[in-house]
């Protein structure tokens, strides 16, 4: 599947700005998008230069039945770098998994929209929708 011609990268990137503060542009390419959330501080204590956060990441990709999607969990650490690794506070992992599922949801309304689906890589974190 390739996206019909009135469904530009613009029109898609305007889109996905309007699904939250998620879409990472710079790290987006021709058919290729990054998304992520910052969902919990491990600790306020910290420079906010130096905070590092709970959350999760997404990489969307057009491929030939639809977008191919990748979410992880992990730490979004004081480099500014995702590192994949899980959660252990429940309390963390439960507010993590509400804006995953959230956005998830937005994601597949706002591709509807285009008659696009979604379809999940081979080791994905599985949003429960």
């Amino acid at each position: 599947m390739t996206v019909p011609a009135s469904y530009s990268r613009n029109k898609l990137l305007k889109s996905f700005s309007a699904l939250g503060p998620y879409l990472r542009e710079l790290k987006c390419q021709n058919h290729y998008f990054f998304f992520d959330c910052l969902a919990v501080c491990v600790s306020a204590k910290a420079a906010p230069e130096k905070r590092e956060f709970w959350g999760w990441w997404l990489e969307l990709e057009l491929q030939e039945k639809g977008f191919v999607y990748n979410y992880q969990i992990g730490l979004f650490d004081k480099h500014g770098e995702w590192q994949p690794m899980s959660i252990k506070k429940e309390v963390d992992l439960k507010h993590l998994e509400s804006t995953l599922q959230a956005f998830h949801k937005r994601l597949s309304n706002s591709l509807d929209t285009f008659k696009l689906t979604l379809i999940p890589s081979g080791n994905t974190v599985t949003p429960q929708v």
